[in-house]
């Protein structure tokens, strides 16, 4: 699957879990979708997040524009 995150997401979620599980090589169709377009040096895609309190809503851009650093932690802490 050559597709981008987000439309390789939109068919998995309408396949049943055991049929996918079963019939498909799942790790493979993801690590292929998750694989992306980006190189190193590349410029990190816009996108928006809504705040923790969920009051408001930011964009990646708007603090590139400011010169402002941007650190993106992917984990858990729980």
């Amino acid at each position: 699957m050559r597709r981008p995150p987000e439309q390789f997401g939109r068919v998995m979620a309408k396949i049943p879990a055991p049929v996918a599980f079963l019939a498909f090589p799942f790790e493979t169709l993801w690590v292929r979708a998750r694989a992306g377009n980006l190189n190193i040096g590349d410029r990190a895609p816009d996108f928006t997040l809504a705040r923790l309190d969920h009051s408001s809503q930011i964009q990646l851009s708007t603090l590139t524009a400011q010169a402002k650093p941007v650190v993106l932690v992917f984990g858990s802490y729980t």
